[in-house]
């Protein structure tokens, strides 16, 4: 199959470049930025991309691409710091700049170039570098710059190699998509041939030669990366074999252990494990504010758990399978290679039981290559119904990292009964779909109010409601004024404990969607 390989130098978005490549129909594979390029080539390999990095070029240590890479005679595009890295290899020059490049810029290209190929002679990119090309490889002609006068992109004057300073690959990127298609379609040459319908036929094959005779447990959660996880294995496997384990947290929704349990069963689940661990997860929470803390005790127990629970009630030799997605592992600093750097951990991918687990060849992700969209459209390929597919993401910690201090059993019922709130009002408001993820946070502080004619000092709420694509960037939801107004009101007339609402403006980034 027609391939674009793309070469991670730890960047936190190069996912989101192989993703987009797979929108438009090319295969696309990440390798280590670093390694031996003659052990990822192979026939169908078409091209190859550089990713950006959270390091400088002139970091001791810091990954640089094989020269064969360079030699190969394959048309290679550096994004960023793979620019950098082009840049660098043919005697340019690269700088910090004084201050950082960050966000949204102009970009005028320079002069026709089969890169730019019907793609407006300005447009609007997305920067996000605090170093810069300050004088091309000396075989390099400038091709574009941005409006501060800085360059956004060259080719190489009689070899396939192309930089831009900028991130196509970053939905805010105007033309992004059609650039990168320019390259792996134009450039390259490689065939639309990559499908989701493709994807599942391979997983399948994979899933049953890993699993051959032995029972598999799915870890769920009822949202839906799990629950497509669980349509997928019950697509490949025979269904006596899977096992579908969910563990009530006490972390969870208003009335979401029912509704998990009646998801499953409709997709055909016959071996459903329901455990109830509300004081095992609770207990040991007890006085902890920091996140990273809090994130870390529940993956510890939730393996714990589930460990317990499987010696009572599986036969040995089973492999533990997980809803993980691809922005679960960058963002816990496991993407490929050993340069990415942690953004926030995830339970279901950084605690040593897990990572043991992995190390024993015992674990089963058949998402771990795939976006949240992506799960989308998979789940409707699968027949997973709508209500699930269109779901807002839901952390696997649940509810405590929405508490942004210790957790106890009031704040998760206060929190329980305003998002429940929240998000039905959105629901009957028309809003819900338009938004990619909204949900609650409480805050660690309380603020004084009046209730009738008597002083009151209540808990704040923040809301929060953003749009996305993917997850790794979001904008915040330009809600309704006068639903934002009423739904506020409805929240602290409803929710006694509750005297002040905010609603969260921030952008990804700087921030991340979830405040912890």
């Amino acid at each position: 199959m027609d391939t674009i390989l793309i070469l991670d130098f730890g960047g936190q978005t190069t996912q989101l470049i192989g993703r987009r490549i797979r929108d438009f129909g090319v295969y696309s594979e990440i390798a280590p930025g670093d390694t031996d390029i003659s052990e990822v080539l192979h026939d169908g390999v078409k091209g190859i991309i550089l990713s950006g990095s959270p390091h400088s070029s002139w970091d001791d240590g810091t990954p640089k691409p094989d020269p064969a890479v360079l030699a190969c005679g394959l048309p290679v595009l550096g994004i960023c710091y793979g620019f950098h890295q082009l840049t660098l290899a043919d005697d340019g020059e690269v700088k910090p700049l004084p201050h950082r490049e960050y966000g949204r810029s102009g970009v005028r290209h320079l002069s026709a170039n089969s890169l730019f190929k019907g793609i407006p002679e300005e447009f609007l990119s997305w920067m996000s570098h605090g170093d810069s090309v300050t004088v091309p490889g000396k075989n390099y002609e400038l091709i574009a710059q941005s409006e501060n006068g800085i360059p956004a992109a060259a080719a190489h004057i009689n070899k396939p190699l192309w930089g831009v300073q900028f991130h196509p690959e970053v939905s805010h990127c105007e033309y992004g998509v059609e650039l990168l298609e320019n390259f792996a379609c134009g450039i390259c040459g490689a065939g639309k041939e990559w499908t989701l319908e493709k994807y599942v036929d391979q997983e399948t094959l994979k899933l049953r030669r890993k699993a051959a005779d032995k029972d598999v447990l799915l870890l769920i959660s009822g949202g839906v990366d799990s629950t497509v996880a669980a349509a997928l294995l019950l697509n490949a496997l025979p269904h006596e074999k899977i096992w579908l384990m969910y563990v009530d947290t006490g972390m969870m929704r208003k009335g979401e252990s029912d509704e998990v349990a009646e998801n499953l069963r409709s997709l055909g689940a016959e071996n459903l494990l329901l455990i109830d661990a509300r004081e095992r997860f609770l207990k040991p929470l007890d006085g902890i504010e920091d996140p990273e803390e809090k994130r870390r005790i529940i993956g510890d127990t939730f393996i714990r758990v589930q460990e317990e629970e499987v010696a009572r009630l599986l036969p040995e030799g089973y492999l533990l399978a997980q809803g993980t997605l691809y922005t679960d592992l960058i963002e816990s600093g496991q993407g490929v290679g050993n340069k990415a750097q942690v953004i926030k951990s995830h339970h279901n991918v950084g605690t040593p039981l897990v990572q043991a687990k992995r190390a024993a060849g015992e674990l089963i992700e058949p998402l771990e290559k795939l976006y949240k969209d992506e799960v989308r459209r998979l789940g409707e390929l699968l027949g997973v119904p709508s209500a699930i597919v269109r779901r807002h993401p839901f952390p696997g910690p649940g509810l405590a990292i929405r508490i942004l201090s210790d957790v106890t059993e009031e704040k998760l019922s206060i929190l329980r009964e305003a998002d429940a709130l929240y998000i039905s009002e959105l629901r009957e408001r028309g809003l819900y779909d338009r938004i990619w993820q909204a949900f609650s946070v409480l805050l660690p502080v309380r603020s004084v109010g009046v209730t009738g004619d008597t002083r009151d000092y209540g808990y704040v709420l923040g809301l929060r409601a953003v749009v996305s694509l993917d997850g790794m960037t979001a904008d915040v939801f330009d809600f309704p004024t006068k639903d934002l107004l009423e739904i506020s009101a409805k929240i602290t007339n409803t929710v006694k404990e509750i005297g002040r609402v905010v609603y969260d403006i921030s952008s990804k980034p700087p921030a991340t969607i979830e405040w912890e």
